[in-house]
């Protein structure tokens, strides 16, 4: 069931004109702020009106059940998801040509740069709409999605060129060379011109993560997650395409998740409104403060992997297939803390919004201890897995090291990275998505680079992970420090 009632559709002619409706009138900055904690002041804006405190689904009940619902119907979509992106991986791996396996482990990291765009999006929409939600301003949300969209697919566009234009040189500066360039350019340049299509899927996706729509929100990850079940095989063996198949069937998995994404918000969640100049620059400084940080903090995630990635590749070409074959498997694996992220989000907007300090330390202490409790079951399961890995993907010895120091050392030193996610939702929704940028921008670059040097030095390629590993200890530590210091901060302001 949905989390909330649901509202009247758009009219056909309101749709096709993009006129914004009377409800989406512009509202100040002021307006837009949340309602302080126990009356007082607000610590960074200036405090909002008694009748802005809101009903959302997120201010009332159980907050582990809040969280627990939002993460496991994330956590389906994502997980179908997952699976199917490591099943197309397996697809790759059995035409029978490790350059081909290394190939697409260049380009899915080098595309992670645009991922981190739509990414960014998804959290500007999720954390700005759930905080006017949790203070009762909803009708803004139509007006607001209208402009993040504008911004995104035109962002998109142009990375999508640049993409298209500079991948030879990209992927030859992550260490690609012979086939395993080709098939990374390949692939590059049929999926990335279909960026702003997949900006859309995006932040529709966030917006009904916002309002607690998490069974609409799953369904576009699982159409994807479809779209790329039934086009792999079909498309790579049934018509014979290889490793182009691949590429094209992520591309019509992208049209399905747009699709699932548009509809639900044009039935039921009033549409959007195409902004007006009045409407986008009052809305542009709320938009700036939470997207610019927001995207910088998840380009630095392909930064810290570029790295890494350059590092395992003077290791040959089996410890790339191997590395990349990780790759598929930490969010498959960790499907649940990647979920845990960005479901807290609009729980902590919401109650931050209604000025409820104590439901919003009470859901990032629940998701502390989720992520703990995942990790310690997950870690068991991987090792008892590893070998039958290399199995399956039909690794070659030489990149076996890899991965059971990947299962035994790496896999419970992933909970640090699960209090950093964590961490960056609450700095996205409680005003300091700068911090998210700062730490996770630190994580991926001092927290990888020296470490992975002395890793490699030390251990191998093998030590290039433990590395990482090591690295994210410190930052997830960091982080969750922060997170504690700024509840600290407003709290004080109560008092």
């Amino acid at each position: 069931m949905p989390y909330m009632q649901e509202a009247p559709a758009p009219s056909r002619a309101a749709f096709a004109t993009g006129r914004p409706a009377i409800s989406d009138s512009t509202a100040s900055s002021a307006d837009l702020t949340p309602a302080p904690p126990g009356g007082g002041p607000s610590s960074t804006r200036a405090p909002a009106s008694p009748r802005s405190v809101g009903t959302g689904k997120f201010l009332t009940g159980s907050l582990m059940r809040h969280v627990a619902v939002m993460t496991l119907t994330s956590s389906i979509g994502l997980l179908a998801l997952f699976l199917v992106d490591f099943a197309d991986l397996f697809f790759i791996s059995q035409l029978g040509d490790p350059s081909l396996t290394a190939g697409i482990g260049f380009a899915s990291t080098l595309l992670f740069l645009n991922s981190s765009l739509n990414i960014g999006l998804m959290i500007t929409i999720s954390a700005l709409a759930a905080r006017r939600i949790g203070m009762g301003r909803s009708e803004t949300t139509r007006a607001l999605l209208g402009e993040v969209l504008m911004l995104g697919v035109a962002m998109a566009a142009l990375i999508a060129l640049v993409f298209w234009i500079f991948a030879p040189q990209w992927v030859e500066m992550m260490g690609a060379t012979g086939r395993a360039r080709d098939a990374a350019v390949s692939y590059i340049r049929i999926v990335a011109p279909f960026g702003p299509i997949t900006v859309v899927g995006m932040v529709c996706s966030g917006l009904l993560r916002a309002y607690g729509d998490a069974r609409r929100a799953m369904n576009t990850t699982l159409a994807m997650a479809a779209g790329n079940a039934i086009f792999d095989p079909l498309l790579m063996f049934g018509l014979g395409w290889g490793f182009v198949g691949a590429a094209w069937a992520t591309v019509i998995s992208i049209l399905l998740m747009a699709v699932t994404g548009i509809v639900p918000i044009l039935r039921h969640y009033g549409g959007f409104a195409m902004p007006t100049r009045e409407s986008f620059a009052a809305n542009l400084v709320d938009i700036r403060k939470i997207m610019v940080p927001a995207v910088l903090t998840n380009l630095a995630t392909p930064v810290g992997g570029i790295i890494a990635f350059r590092l395992i590749a003077e290791y040959g070409e089996a410890s790339v297939a191997s590395y990349a074959v990780i790759g598929r498997i930490i969010p498959l694996a960790f499907c649940l803390l990647f979920s845990l992220s960005g479901s807290i989000g609009p729980i902590i907007g919401q109650n931050y919004g209604a000025g409820q300090l104590d439901r919003v330390r009470g859901t990032i202490d629940r998701a502390v201890l989720f992520a703990a409790g995942f990790t310690l079951l997950i870690w068991p399961a991987l090792i008892l897995g590893s070998d039958g890995i290399g199995w399956v993907f039909d690794l070659p010895t030489g990149g076996m090291d890899l991965i059971h120091a990947f299962a035994w050392i790496v896999v419970p030193l992933f909970f640090f990275n699960g209090l950093l996610f964590i961490s960056n939702a609450c700095f996205n929704n409680l005003d300091r998505a700068n911090w998210s940028s700062w730490t996770n921008w630190g994580r991926n670059t001092l927290g990888v680079l020296p470490f992975a040097m002395v890793g490699s030095a030390v251990a191998g390629a093998p030590g290039v992970l433990i590395g990482q590993a090591i690295g994210g200890v410190l930052f997830g530590l960091g982080g969750y420090w922060l997170v504690r210091h700024r509840l600290a901060q407003l709290e004080k302001n109560i008092g």
